[in-house]
């Protein structure tokens, strides 16, 4: 008779989240960073400072979806946002990386939706608590197919926009953005290691505002991609 054992069934093992790269390749994402109050006209929308230096916020992995399809509308809120983001991915590990090197640690750039949960934001402001709940939620960051900077280079200006049902409520420009690429990826780098597979989303312009269940959100950045989402 075969011996009874304690030991647990192997847990079953997810596979990695990955995004589609545009030469048909796929990025296995690792960690996904966020960057506060990048856009000028955003920070006066939001009633606060306008320079200040960068701080950063996360969103787990699985919190990434592939931004052509739908998004459920999340639990527990009655103020579902939208915030079109430029999206960095990472594809060179570094630690203290100088601006003038920073470059270097990028694979490509994507157009990505960072969602949020206003209400629940508002009130763990208010509370001086964290915004985990209000930004790192399932399915809050649809992000678009990665474009190499092999291919597309490192593009400091273009138009970043968002439209909802076909209505335009974004409008930016990457020169637009109070800390630059490089700027941000030295100064996380500071506080953590960077990895391959990181993904940064450096801040959104003005115009966020609600959406509803049946929405249509088409995100677009000039010379790098777009970012399409459905809200169930």
């Amino acid at each position: 008779m075969p011996r009874s054992s304690s030991v647990a069934e192997p847990l079953f093992l997810r596979p990695p989240v990955t995004l589609p790269v545009t030469d048909g390749s796929r990025f296995a994402v690792r960690r996904v960073w966020c960057v506060g109050r990048n856009y000028a006209e955003h920070i006066r929308e939001m009633g606060n400072d306008v320079r200040e230096p960068p701080f950063f916020f996360a969103k787990p992995a699985d919190a990434v979806v592939g931004g052509n399809g739908t998004l459920p509308f999340p639990p527990k809120t009655s103020d579902f946002h939208h915030e079109i983001e430029l999206v960095v991915a990472i594809g060179r590990d570094g630690v203290d990386i100088p601006v003038d090197a920073a470059l270097a640690h990028v694979f490509g750039y994507a157009a990505g939706l960072d969602m949020t949960r206003r209400d629940l934001q508002a009130s763990a402001k208010k509370a001086g608590k964290p915004w985990e709940m209000a930004k790192g939620f399932d399915h809050s960051a649809p992000i678009g197919a990665i474009a190499p900077a092999a291919e597309i280079g490192h593009p400091v200006s273009g138009a970043i926009t968002l439209r909802v049902n076909g209505h335009e409520r974004q409008r930016g420009d990457l020169a637009d953005q109070i800390w630059s690429v490089p700027e941000i990826i030295s100064n996380l780098s500071s506080l953590v290691e960077l990895k391959a597979g990181d993904l940064i989303m450096t801040g959104t312009p003005a115009g966020v505002g609600p959406v509803q269940r049946g929405d249509v959100l088409e995100g677009e950045i000039a010379g790098i991609g777009t970012v399409r989402t459905t809200i169930s």
